[in-house]
């Protein structure tokens, strides 16, 4: 087997990588929008790329187990892109190189990508929350009795009173 097979594995698993952190862009858009359509339509794409992923990835696995085996080469685990490096010839070396620092550099971008998505949805959640505690009723009265003797009436709820 030669490292072609490998090779176009690899271009499809970069290009849904490429397309999930274009995916991911523009979840940062619908996050700062406030578009919830638009954002729960952009999940369900995220999952389906996610899915297709992990089948080219298991494809990709089973391509350098058979890429390895085609160099007299053994392995009990899935090998990495390093170990089909490590031992492919120098000009399938060179290719394979460039795709493993293609991939990185992506991954590395969707990550990025990821962590800022997080921290913009932890700070709407924030900004969620604290407007819920404004908008709740607070207790004035922290005794048991009123000051002019008065009995207390049954306390009034508020429209935005409910727990979430």
């Amino acid at each position: 087997m030669s490292a072609s097979t490998l090779v176009a594995t690899l271009e499809k698993l970069y290009k849904l990588n490429k397309s999930l952190l274009d995916l991911s862009v523009r979840k940062t858009d619908a996050i700062k929008s406030g578009d919830m359509k638009g954002l729960d339509d952009l999940l369900k794409d995220e999952q389906k790329h996610i899915a297709a992923i992990n089948t080219v990835e298991n494809e990709r696995q089973r391509q350098s187990e058979g890429y390895l085996t085609s160099l007299g080469l053994l392995t009990e685990a899935p090998p990495t892109l390093s170990q089909c490096i490590e031992y492919s010839e120098p000009e399938d070396r060179a290719v394979l190189l460039d795709w493993q620092r293609e991939m990185t550099e992506l991954i590395s971008q969707l990550r990025e990508r990821n962590e800022l998505n997080q921290k913009l949805v932890y700070q709407s959640l924030q900004f969620v929350n604290m407007n819920l505690s404004i908008m709740q009723p607070q207790d004035q009265q922290t005794t048991y009795a009123r000051p002019n003797g008065e009995k207390k009436s049954p306390r009034q709820r508020s429209l935005f009173d409910s727990q979430a």
